[in-house]
């Protein structure tokens, strides 16, 4: 039997979107615990500074943090312009930034489905078209953040599940485009998770309360996750010990994806 790897990302450069909260920040802060030197990017300069003051504890090294609006096509090429200029390479690409907002067929529109398709779908586009060269080059690897809302279909979010649906059919597309070349490019597709998202998308206290307490019956394992739990998942589809894997949406849901109402 062969030996277990230790999962490590020394020598490697990650670039992470929406790094200053939730499941990004958690994901660089695990990164630079296993060496991979950074380029963190979010919108936020007070928690994106906090997320970085976080990584540089016990260690001399200082990650890269560079304030972007992936809205804009500008603010896109610089972040990319920028984190070249400073390391040279990118080797992994995490496109986790993501914004999150209610909306059925009755009262969605056109102006919520572009606000979540520009920054869920078109910035993934955008900056992983920009950065394909550079992974080429390091022969790296993309890792996108999804949700169990692209597999499965949820009534009220209309926007969101498109948009990440679209994304995991972007993840097996680009996947086949740059396995030629030995890039590879999956998705993790995460449950609930305790983050902000549903708050920052207009959620009340009340309501979101009431959300993490249907957990316990919507989740198999009876739970929501923890963004802990999505960043190890994401530093194994970046590491080698992932390196058969690509074209993977792996859920990270405690089982909801495998569930249907009785």
């Amino acid at each position: 039997m062969a030996a277990a790897t230790t999962r490590n990302l020394s020598g490697k450069v990650a670039l992470i979107t929406g790094a200053s909260s939730g499941i990004g920040a958690a994901t660089a802060v695990l990164f630079f615990k296993l060496g991979a030197s950074l380029v963190l990017t979010g919108r936020n300069l007070d928690n994106l500074s906090a997320v970085g003051a976080e990584c540089e504890k016990n260690s001399q090294e200082k990650p890269l943090l560079l304030i972007a609006d992936l809205d804009k096509e500008e603010d896109v090429a610089k972040l990319v312009t920028d984190a070249i200029k400073h390391y040279g390479r990118v080797d992994i690409l995490i496109n986790n930034a993501g914004i999150l907002e209610t909306g059925s067929i009755e009262n969605t529109s056109l102006g919520q489905y572009d606000r979540i398709f520009r920054t869920n779908v078109r910035s993934i586009y955008q900056l992983t078209m920009l950065l394909t060269p550079y992974l080429v080059e390091s022969k790296g690897n993309i890792v996108n953040v999804s949700s169990v809302n692209g597999l499965r279909s949820f009534a009220g979010v209309l926007a969101y599940n498109m948009s990440k649906a679209s994304l995991d059919q972007f993840t097996r597309c680009v996947a086949l485009e740059l396995a030629p070349k030995q890039v590879r490019c999956n998705s993790v597709n995460p449950g609930v998770i305790i983050t902000e998202l549903q708050k920052r998308g207009g959620w009340s206290d009340e309501a979101y309360t009431a959300f993490i307490e249907r957990c316990k019956i919507t989740h198999a394992l009876g739970r929501p996750g923890q963004v802990d739990e999505v960043a190890k998942t994401i530093a194994f589809l970046a590491s080698d010990d992932a390196s058969f894997i690509t074209g993977a949406t792996l859920p990270v849901d405690g089982g909801r994806h495998a569930m249907c109402p009785r």
